[in-house]
Order: C-alpha cells, then sequence, then structure tokens
C-alpha cells in the first residue's frame, strides 16, 4: 500500500519510565501488565508490538539518552548532555565554549551512616522558592570575582534548574571526561560515591558545597521548617554538555511536529528538532498532572500538525518514589485520559498511525532508570496486525519484531 504521507497523521504517546519488572505487590504482573489499558490493548490487537532498546548500555540509561533514540536520532551521533537540551527548552543558546549543567536542589540528610539523597525533588520545592534560593546564590557565589562572570544559576521549573558557564568568560575547567551522576538515580541511597569525579570535578564539588552554606538558615528554609517541610540543603550539578546540533524532523523524516509535555528536556528536544511546543494548562510533570487537558490538546493539535507527541513523566515519578499502585494508576489515566480520546479522534482524520513508547524502563525496586527494551505498540494505516492481544512488556518481550537500535523505531513508524 502506498501511503498518502502528506494527509498522515501520526500521534506519538510516551509513558515514561512505564516499562518495569514483574511485581510481587502486582501479583506478579508489571504495572503496564497489571493496570487496565483497554485503549493501549485495542491498538496492540489492530496493530504490533514490538521491543526497542532506546538506552545503549554505553550510554547513560535516562531519558535524554532514551527521548533521543524514541524521537529517531540515534544518541551516539547527537548527545552531548541532557542540560544543553534544557538550555534549549528555555531559549538559551550556547556557544561554542560554553556549557549547561543540570542543577537540581535537593534534599540531602546524614542518617547516621553518611549523607543521605533523601529527596532529589527537595519536597517538590516550588518554582518561586528555588528562583529564592538561586537569585542568592547567583548573588553570593557566582559573583565571586574569580569566575569573572562566567557562571549564571538560572531558575527553571520546581526542583529542575541550570547553571551556565560561558567559556568565553573563563575557560571551563570540565570536559567530556568529567563524570556526574543524577540525583534520582541516589534516591534513599549514601551519595559518598556520587560526586563529580574527573576534570574540573573539584569546582563542582565547591559549588555544591558553597550552596550549602548559603541554603542554610535561608528565609525560603526558614518558612519551609515552620510549615514542616524538609529543607532545601544544596544544589546537585549534573549532566553537563556544550551545544548540541540536530538535523530537523522535518527534513529527516518528513512530518511537521509538535510536543506536547510539562518537562523542560522534552521541551528542549523539540526546539532542537524544529519542533513547536504546546503548554498545557495543569500538566504539572508529576503524578498530579491533568492527563485529560494533555489528551484534548493534542486533538486539537491534530488540524494544525502532521505528527502530535505527548510525553506524560508521572509513571516514572511513580517510579522513583517506589510506588507502585500510582505506578498503575498514572498508566490508566494515560489509557483512559488520552489513548483513548486520541483513537477515537483519529478515526475521523482519514490515514493515520499511532505510536506507544516509554523511553526507558524504570524500576520501582531500585526506584533508578534502567538499561533495556521498552514495549512499542504501533497501529494504524499500512500496519498489517501481528499477533499480540495486549501492550505490555511480555507481549514486547514476545515479539519476532526488534528494534535493538531503538532510533530505527521511528523510520518504521512513519512508514
Amino acid at each position: 500500500m502506498v501511503l498518502k504521507k502528506s494527509h498522515m497523521k501520526y500521534i506519538i504517546i510516551i509513558p515514561d519510565g512505564a516499562a518495569d519488572e514483574a511485581q510481587a505487590s502486582l501479583g506478579g504482573k508489571t504495572p503496564l501488565e497489571a493496570a487496565n489499558t483497554p485503549n493501549m490493548d485495542a491498538l496492540a490487537t489492530a496493530g504490533v508490538v514490538a521491543r526497542a532498546c532506546h538506552t545503549p548500555r554505553e550510554l547513560p540509561a535516562g531519558s535524554e539518552i532514551g527521548n533521543l533514540s524514541l524521537l529517531g536520532y540515534n544518541p551516539f551521533e547527537h548527545f552531548t548532555g541532557r542540560a544543553p537540551m534544557e538550555a534549549a527548552a528555555q531559549g538559551i543558546e550556547l556557544a561554542p565554549n560554553d556549557w549547561a549543567i543540570r542543577c537540581n536542589v535537593v534534599t540531602v540528610e546524614d542518617l547516621g551512616h553518611g549523607p543521605v539523597m533523601v529527596d532529589f525533588t527537595a519536597d517538590h520545592v516550588s518554582t518561586e522558592e528555588s528562583t529564592a534560593l538561586l537569585k542568592s546564590l547567583q548573588a553570593e557565589v557566582a559573583s565571586n570575582p574569580k569566575f569573572q562572570g562566567a557562571l549564571e544559576f538560572v531558575p527553571g521549573v520546581s526542583y529542575r534548574n541550570l547553571l551556565i558557564w560561558r567559556g568565553d568568560k573563563l575557560a571551563a575547567p570540565f570536559n567530556y571526561d568529567t563524570r556526574t551522576e543524577a540525583p534520582h538515580d541516589w534516591t534513599d541511597l549514601t551519595i559518598a560515591e556520587a560526586y563529580p569525579r574527573g576534570p574540573g570535578s573539584d569546582l563542582l564539588v565547591e559549588l555544591m558545597e558553597a550552596s550549602t552554606r548559603v541554603f542554610a538558615g535561608h528565609p525560603v528554609n526558614k518558612d519551609r521548617q515552620a510549615a514542616g517541610r524538609r529543607l532545601v540543603t544544596n544544589v546537585w550539578l549534573w549532566g553537563q554538555g556544550g551545544a548540541p546540533s540536530l538535523t530537523p524532523f522535518t527534513e529527516k523524516f518528513g512530518p511537521r511536529g509538535a510536543m506536547i509535555t510539562a518537562v523542560d528536556l522534552l521541551r528542549g528536544i523539540a526546539a532542537l528538532v524544529g519542533w513547536d511546543r504546546i503548554e498545557v494548562p495543569g500538566a504539572t510533570g508529576y503524578l498530579d498532572t491533568d492527563y485529560a487537558a494533555k489528551g484534548r490538546y493534542a486533538i486539537n493539535a491534530l488540524s494544525k500538525y502532521d505528527i502530535v507527541c505527548v510525553h506524560v513523566e508521572a509513571p516514572d515519578e511513580a517510579s522513583h518514589e517506589g510506588r507502585a499502585d500510582e505506578k498503575v494508576k498514572a498508566i490508566e489515566a494515560i489509557d483512559h485520559d488520552i489513548v483513548g480520546p486520541l483513537h477515537q479522534a483519529l478515526d475521523a482524520q482519514g490515514d493515520w498511525r499511532v505510536m506507544i513508547s516509554p523511553d526507558h524502563p524504570t524500576f520501582l525496586s531500585t526506584k533508578k532508570h534502567t538499561h533495556g527494551n521498552v514495549p512499542v505498540a504501533m497501529a494504524g494505516t499500512g500496519i498489517t496486525a501481528d499477533t499480540a492481544t495486549e501492550y505490555g512488556d511480555t507481549a514486547a518481550a514476545n515479539s519476532d519484531l526488534a528494534f535493538d537500535e531503538g532510533w530505527d523505531a521511528m523510520r518504521w513508524f512513519i512508514g
């Protein structure tokens, strides 16, 4: 069958971190299998279920790698670091010698056996709180004459912020051999081995330790202590990198796209590949996100764009918190409020295709992103159904269709 690509509508739904292991608390099923997902299962029955590896073992098992691959970009060729993608989301341009560094505000406590990453979100610190803390850090630390004006702490959303190093003012002491660790991979763990290491790491650690002094007794923390909330103890620096370069999606694959997400990483990838970004009121990047609003906005976007991508962070957040019940609820909400309405709307569009795929597994047992395959369902015009009757981890593991280099799945999907 020859597809009329100019009339084809494509939907990509990313339930971030939804892939997982079987859980005893879920009767020996994975969260995807334990969840009631009639709409995902209907698409799996009408199309194919495959498995894809978006996080090669040679690279970090993170969303920055997984989502690049999921959207059809070889991370070995295009990945420079997570923070530069988030800088792109804020419209921050990086010169050739500039660096962007992810700057979480976190809660670290000594629980008697060394410092522990108690909460990588600092109790889901508000944007206003983190902005005030970083403003003080800028004034008291980054303004030090020894940095020659090269450092800028840039507030983002909640705990997700950036540090920009301007290389034209002062050469960065770190490089691509510098190793840093994502704080969400160290939840409830002793962090003695998690601090930056390699070239320039001493400076990164110095900045992190300086933030501890600035935040202790800060008005934000005084208010939080009075309210019985966890304190914001310090910043955690990681995910550094220089300016990336990605071929526009339209040049690589054809369709004109838009991204719906509450996460700066995905906003940044969208900006780098030339997609528009659609902001949805009530989209929080957490378990309380407005799933139905994301579904409605995606349906409305079909009239303007060839391809619409809906990213939902909630399953990943549930895994980082080790909450199997909340992960199942998030998957069910995605199915009911996003997959179902979009499938129904697409039937009135003519030719269409849908892909459902996590970017990486996030195991409830470890609360970490994990290397490995994720289940991929693809259905629509020109896709011949296989024997799968449900969407899930086991169905994907038993499939004959596999994308060991996950970025190849996008070209298969586009057709």
